[in-house]
């Protein structure tokens, strides 16, 4: 049984993107034509914003910090210790291997941190604090020298809870830079800023777009789209709960998709009612109306494992479980970017305090992957050794067959020579050498 009882509003034809698709790749391609001289226009002219040096120096960073009130610092570092200690354990989960596969044949794998990342922490109306937490110290966790961090400001003024944030996070350059700019000098290097390898950090359309088109130059960490919810809730759920727990996703945009997904018509009802009182006196209610009465869903099923089974085919971003028995979950379900299991657990909770990683894949990414982690900040790179002349000799002769079999013959003559070497195999093709 399946019974849809709020539909999100109809699609839209597609838009045209293509405006400002062209947008982002003429900033892009204008930074790294004219370096410095183009990133301080365009933050003039999107920011109101030219100082003497967009980079911190160490003596400001520690003057912003010192105006941050102690509650807030306090909670900063409770917080990113959180952060820290499972990226921690994540990180200790990761092991190099070497392994002797054949005699005197030894095959290996290293997990070797990136050199450079770049975090980028956005601002605006939402000034992403947590974000520093997740970029910048699971990247320290993982090993990597050098992180530059980038945020906005924010109507002309330091947003110092966020550089205090990034500063305790552990990164060593801080800019007070923002949009695709920022990024793009990050990606492309210019006079003041040298180039990274990969970029990490949620932003707005043109900050996704930019990565997007800097992905391949180098690497990032998702594609972002809207913040999604969905709550899977039976008869034993709390409506005000659930009521709560939607919209705290949807005030992120008002095309943020908060989905339910319920065993209980009952429940349907009193959380409905909720939602309908809750919203008007919502200071975000500009974000989280629009959100709930275009992309809000509910749906009720007949069954607990019905519901399980519906929520995988969202993939959503973030799944809350408010059942009888919410690690059941854990069984039955594979296409989620986070699990939140029980009344004790929400989604708010993994954006901002409990130490998992709030960046997370939307869109149905994950189908096909997860979330940002410490394994993100690392190459897996193998390496082998022959020691054994008897091993390589026989290597020799199976990869010379191996190899013309795909018409490769320079890759056949490397194992052959190998063969003639150490196993006294022929070399008709070198007669004339």
């Amino acid at each position: 049984m399946r019974e849809v009882l709020k539909h999100p509003a109809p699609k839209k034809a597609a838009t045209d993107d293509s405006e400002l698709r062209d947008r982002v790749r003429g900033i892009i391609e204008d930074v790294r034509a004219r370096g410095d001289v183009a990133v301080r226009e365009y933050s003039e002219r999107f920011d109101g914003w030219s100082p003497g040096s967009f980079r911190l120096s160490p003596e400001e960073v520690e003057r912003i910090v010192a105006s941050v009130p102690r509650q807030v610092l306090d909670d900063i570092r409770f917080v990113q210790e959180q952060v820290r200690v499972f990226a921690g354990h994540q990180r200790e989960s990761l092991r190099d291997v070497e392994v002797e596969t054949l005699p005197g044949v030894r095959l290996g794998h290293r997990h070797v941190p990136i050199d450079a990342v770049g975090a980028y922490v956005p601002g605006g109306r939402y000034p992403l604090t947590a974000s520093a937490h997740m970029t910048i110290v699971t990247a320290k966790v993982a090993g990597v020298p050098r992180v530059v961090a980038a945020t906005p400001p924010i109507r002309g003024e330091v947003p110092a809870a966020t550089v205090a944030a990034m500063h305790l996070a552990g990164a060593d350059e801080i800019h007070l830079l923002g949009g695709v700019q920022a990024v793009a000098a990050m990606a492309a290097g210019t006079e003041s800023v040298g180039s990274v390898d990969l970029l990490a950090g949620p932003g707005n359309a043109y900050v996704a777009e930019a990565k997007r088109q800097l992905f391949g130059e180098v690497g990032i960490d998702l594609f972002a789209g809207p913040t999604e919810i969905l709550v899977i809730a039976d008869e034993h759920a709390d409506p005000f709960v659930v009521a709560v727990d939607l919209l705290s996703q949807a005030e992120h945009g008002p095309d943020s998709p908060a989905v339910l997904i319920t065993t209980s018509r009952a429940l349907v009802v009193e959380v409905v009612e909720h939602v309908e009182k809750l919203l008007p006196g919502m200071p975000t209610a500009d974000f989280a109306g629009p959100a709930w009465r275009d992309h809000g869903e509910v749906v009720v099923v007949g069954s607990v494992d019905e519901a399980f089974e519906l929520a995988d085919s969202y993939a959503s971003e973030h799944v809350e479980v408010l059942t009888e028995r919410p690690r059941l979950a854990l069984e039955r379900m594979r296409n989620y970017g986070a699990l939140f299991l029980g009344e004790g657990t929400c989604v708010s909770y993994g954006d901002k305090v409990i130490g998992t990683n709030h960046v997370l894949p939307t869109k149905g990414a994950a189908r096909y992957t997860g979330g940002l982690w410490v394994g993100k900040y690392l190459k897996t790179v193998t390496y082998q050794e022959v020691v054994d002349s008897a091993a390589s000799a026989r290597l020799g002769e199976v990869c010379g067959r191996a190899a013309r079999v795909e018409l490769f013959e320079g890759h056949a003559r490397s194992g052959d020579v190998r063969a003639a070497k150490f196993g006294g195999a022929g070399l008709e093709w070198a007669d004339h050498v």
